[in-house]
């Protein structure tokens, strides 16, 4: 089977699937409640992410609760999703915390930090370091309860039009580049460009851009990037382990039974793992096409050019910690659990790692 042939397939299998479980749902279904997203209707990964924890929800729950998809721009554009969730227009939502900076600059901690925690790491401190109490309690104030919904792991630097052989090759580049990522960009002389994926493609293409990074191998062939610029770097300093979030209506939630309450809560903690495990297994296969099938350029990004982007990475997030008590209570978490996790990783996995692929 092509590659292409398989991607295709991936939307029309979670279509069926959908299809079915709705229908199983609305027969019996207590509460209907929306799901939007930030993702192209359908997209592998991201947006079957979505697909399946509707499905999730639906099938632990016995078809009580019965959850409608809408990918961006169905039912609200894709960054409108915080604001849709938060006025009750939809009971859930699917994305990313960066996205919501202009709410507070405190979100991008739950998305993803660059130089910072991997997808492991980044579980640890949500689930047991306290930063799911510290999210908990900046979306409170807008009437939201979020929670880990996926995960990335470690993406691309992205695809660029014109090689980066230096600092220099920085400077004026247009990148559609989020969150912490885009500012330290914009520090290196460039100029981050915050766009949905659904337009990735075509800006790249017609040069409003001149790089994107995306997600991975895996998202990146799905769009055919690679038929819009030569050049694909890697590693992605900007995001090593992005939480996909999802947020529930307060109010919604909270008129649920308890044990509906729990489904739904312990459902996001299922997808949280499966995308990580698909991105794993999905990634590696589609990095062999994009260089054996489509003659993709695969290259590192230059030594001088991350070390620069690390030192400009750690000056955008400590001044974030200087701008609110909300940021700075944050920033103190995420910094102590990172530098717990920094000492035994060195000696768990990158000593290993190490170890295994020594000749």
């Amino acid at each position: 089977m092509q590659r292409r042939d398989f991607i295709k397939g991936v939307g029309v299998g979670s279509l069926a699937l959908g299809a079915a479980a709705a229908g199983t749902a609305h027969a019996k279904a207590e509460y209907r409640w929306k799901m939007v997203t930030t993702w192209p209707k359908n997209f592998p990964g991201l947006g079957t992410g979505a697909n399946k924890l509707a499905e999730l929800i639906g099938e632990m729950s016995g078809g009580r609760i019965a959850v409608r998809v809408y990918g961006a721009g169905e039912l609200v554009p894709a960054f409108e999703v915080f604001d849709a969730v938060s006025r009750g227009t939809a009971e859930l939502g699917h994305g990313s915390a960066y996205y919501w900076k202009g709410k507070s600059e405190a979100a991008q901690f739950f998305s993803t930090v660059p130089f910072g925690m991997t997808a492991q790491e980044m579980n640890a401190w949500i689930y047991y370091g306290g930063g799911l109490e510290l999210w908990r309690e900046l979306y409170a104030q807008f009437g939201l309860v979020p929670a880990p919904a996926g995960n990335s792991g470690v993406q691309m630097a992205g695809w660029f039009n014109k090689e980066i052989n230096s600092v220099d090759d920085l400077k004026g580049l247009k990148m559609r580049i989020p969150g912490l990522g885009g500012e330290v960009l914009a520090r290196a002389g460039g100029t981050p460009v915050n766009l949905p994926g659904g337009e990735l493609f075509t800006a790249l293409q017609n040069g409003t851009i001149d790089a994107t990074e995306w997600v991975g191998p895996y998202n990146d062939l799905a769009f055919g990037l690679y038929k819009a610029a030569r050049y694909y770097y890697y590693p992605g300093w900007h995001e090593p382990g992005t939480i996909m979030e999802a947020m529930v209506n307060r109010e919604a939630l909270e008129s649920l039974p308890k044990d509906l309450q729990a489904i739904v809560m312990n459902a996001f903690k299922v997808i949280n793992q499966d995308m990580l495990a698909e991105y794993t297994a999905r990634n590696p296969i589609a990095l062999q096409t994009l260089v054996d099938e489509h003659a993709v350029e695969l290259r590192r990004l230059p030594d001088d050019v991350i070390t620069r982007l690390r030192g400009l990475a750690d000056e955008v997030v400590a001044e974030i910690a200087e701008r609110d008590a909300f940021s700075a209570k944050v920033y103190t978490s995420y910094r102590k659990f990172l530098a717990q996790a920094r000492e035994w990783s060195a000696i768990s996995e990158q000593t290993y790692l190490r170890a295994r692929d020594q000749v």
